[in-house]
């Protein structure tokens, strides 16, 4: 059974050499990727791809850390294109292995980011784009953000949302930073779930109807909140007096839940099978794409995608359904042929 492989993560050559010129040294999560052999090292990749068979390949992205962090709006904008000038070169290059990409949107650079998208996605030929669960800090629902929404939505691409967040965002007000590396382990699927919400809530799947929006890590929380996520916000605005919360609510379409299980999830839950199997509950078994997050694992490459196939070979579920998780909700998705 074809195996395709939707978030996992690449640094090509001429992106990474036009990084490290940028950077300098790599610290934190930069010298987390850049220490992994598989992330800029293609023969590497090619070795570990080959442990799972001819019927496994990789829509290949970039790696966090997301360019709004390390560059201005015109440098993030130069990275950008390098990186999806590169990726659609290997794409090119080894389409059996590669069979489709994933842009970056500069979205620190609103004066460019739509057409930076539409270069990526029609000239280039790329499945859709990247973005991160903030920008700066700022909220992906604000104004200035919301032509990149319309333009994905009339493409027919969907929006791969990878959480952000840092040490500096705070597990409690008194420290400076988060200890324990809580930021990610806990931090991450909150911000996917933040991000989430503040799309919902805000309108902008009623303003930009189509939009497709695919979240790393299963979802982040909502399928494991499912109760305080629908019946509990039936109640919002109960708790709160100093602005009027239930008119955003009513001022939604639909019911809210509806729109949270509109979102496509993906199966990277770092061998998490409970993960999984919720997450086919929640969104449904036509919402679930397979990823592996590789390269970032313990064994540095083969670990999360050996145990994802592993789960998802052994889920109690028909073939037709198991086909979809592997191959045929993303081949629908992007377009892909099968």
């Amino acid at each position: 059974m074809r195996k395709l492989d939707i978030f996992n993560h690449i640094w090509p050559k001429p992106f990474f050499d036009a990084l490290i010129d940028h950077i300098g040294e790599m610290t934190d999560i930069t010298r987390r990727s850049g220490d992994v052999p598989m992330m800029t090292e293609l023969d590497r990749r090619f070795e570990v791809m080959d442990m799972f068979g001819p019927d496994y390949s990789q829509v290949l992205s970039l790696a966090s850390p997301p360019l709004e962090k390390l560059c201005d709006p015109a440098k993030a904008l130069e990275l950008s294109r390098i990186g999806s000038d590169s990726l659609a070169e290997l794409c090119a290059k080894y389409p059996d292995r590669f069979p489709a990409f994933i842009g970056t949107a500069p979205m620190n650079n609103p004066d460019a980011v739509v057409e930076e998208s539409r270069r990526a996605i029609e000239d280039l030929g790329a499945s859709g784009m990247q973005i991160f669960t903030n920008v700066s800090g700022k909220p992906l629902d604000l104004p200035e953000f919301d032509p990149f929404f319309d333009y994905m939505a009339k493409s027919g691409k969907p929006v791969w949302l990878h959480p952000a967040r840092g040490a500096n965002f705070t597990d409690y007000l008194t420290e400076k930073e988060s200890e324990y590396e809580i930021w990610w382990t806990f931090g991450w699927p909150y911000e996917t779930s933040a991000a989430m919400a503040r799309l919902v809530f805000s309108g902008v799947f009623d303003r930009h109807p189509g939009l497709n929006v695919i979240t790393h890590h299963a979802g982040g929380m909502v399928p494991y909140f499912e109760g305080r996520v629908g019946p509990g916000w039936d109640q919002m605005g109960a708790r709160t007096s100093n602005k009027d919360l239930a008119a955003v609510r009513k001022a939604l379409k639909r019911p809210h839940l509806e729109y949270f299980k509109d979102f496509y999830a993906d199966t990277a839950t770092f061998g998490s099978r409970k993960a999984i199997e919720h997450a086919i509950e929640f969104f449904g078994e036509d919402h679930v794409v397979f990823a592996s997050d590789a390269p970032f694992d313990p064994e540095a490459g083969p670990m999360y995608i050996r145990e994802t196939i592993r789960i998802l070979e052994e889920l109690d579920v028909s073939e037709e359904t198991r086909a979809k998780l592997f191959h045929g909700n993303t081949e629908r998705l992007l377009g892909l042929k099968g």
